[in-house]
């Protein structure tokens, strides 16, 4: 036999209250003596009454719900955001809802539409893709927002930055003094700011060197292992002299060294391959990477740190910045 469920108006009639004392009781809000909140409290629990998510966010305004929105939930980079937000809402008290664009731009904007009528707290986005315009529009409708690694001239959001120019001509300078001098680049989709950021520290690493900037070396691609592939097969077969590969992110540092070993070159003896992220295939596979390792997780943590405190009224732009490390293995030592 089914249990019946409790309601808010069993426990007013066994401790001999209105349902209004009751509601202001649980949601500790109202002018209700301290006693009689302590006993709706205890026959609330004698009864193992839950109140309804949907009816206690009627009365206090908030749904205690965060969306993140990711472009590509399968790249291990923004699951260990998403698990850093996780970790870091649940013990807020808040539900995350993990959406993926699919690195789609259509997509990234019916997903922040249906947040907004879905009226969650606050919203965290990855990386976005969409236009200025586009952007700004969105950030409007949000109660609150924080931005994983796109700048806006906004004081209604909060910004968390990744030094992406500075680990790149690190990374770089890195192969240069390993004696490589036809570095090619192979970057991500051009709508990234990562990617472009990541360009400009590449080209000035190049330039300090006094190596030629050669638009030809650079290419871009889709950041997965499959784009890594192409890509890189591609400009190797073109320009076999590239002894070098910066890549836009592990994944497609993976796919340039699966295109090495169809070409026939040697890594790192022929090329040398550096990626970007530190995700865990990159001290998985042979050779392993030569990465910039980002704090994926902490990321996540303080997206959310930085949300509260918005949603705690503390309006003021924040802006949170995190450095990469380079850290050397096999594939570029």
């Amino acid at each position: 036999m089914t249990q019946k469920t409790v309601t808010i108006a069993d426990v007013a009639k066994k401790a001999g209250v209105s349902t209004m004392t009751v509601s202001r009781a649980i949601n500790n809000k109202g002018e209700i003596t301290e006693a009689t909140r302590q006993k709706v409290l205890q026959v609330a629990a004698e009864l193992s009454y839950r109140p309804s998510r949907i009816a206690r966010s009627l009365v206090t305004r908030k749904t205690m719900q965060i969306g993140l929105v990711v472009p590509d939930i399968t790249n291990p980079f923004f699951s260990q955001i998403a698990l850093g937000a996780q970790n870091a809402a649940w013990e807020a008290g808040y539900n995350l809802l993990l959406l993926n664009t699919m690195e789609d731009l259509e997509r990234e904007e019916a997903i922040l539409d249906l947040l907004e009528e879905s009226q969650v707290d606050g919203v965290i986005l990855c990386s976005p893709r969409l236009l200025e315009a586009q952007l700004e529009n969105q950030l409007t409708k949000q109660a609150a927002t924080v931005l994983i690694n796109r700048p806006i001239a906004s004081e209604v959001v909060g910004l968390i930055h990744i030094a992406d120019e500075a680990g790149a001509a690190q990374a770089v300078k890195h192969l240069i003094s390993g004696g490589r001098r036809r570095i090619a680049m192979l970057n991500g989709p051009p709508r990234s700011f990562s990617g472009q950021n990541r360009q400009k520290g590449y080209l000035a690493a190049l330039k300090q060197a006094g190596l030629p900037l050669d638009p030809t070396l650079q290419s871009p691609c889709d950041p997965t292992p499959e784009g890594g592939l192409t890509a890189g097969a591609a400009l190797l077969k073109e320009r076999p002299e590239v002894d070098a590969l910066f890549c836009y992110n592990d994944l497609v540092a993976v796919g340039a060294l699966q295109a090495c070993a169809a070409l026939g070159k040697r890594v790192p003896q022929d090329v040398a391959i550096v990626g970007v992220d530190d995700i865990p295939v990159a001290s998985l596979i042979s050779p392993r990477l030569t990465t910039l390792k980002t704090p994926k997780y902490e990321i996540g943590l303080t997206a959310v740190e930085l949300l509260l405190q918005r949603l705690q009224g503390q309006n003021k732009q924040s802006v949170k910045f995190f450095e990469q490390q380079l850290v050397v293995r096999k594939s570029a030592p």
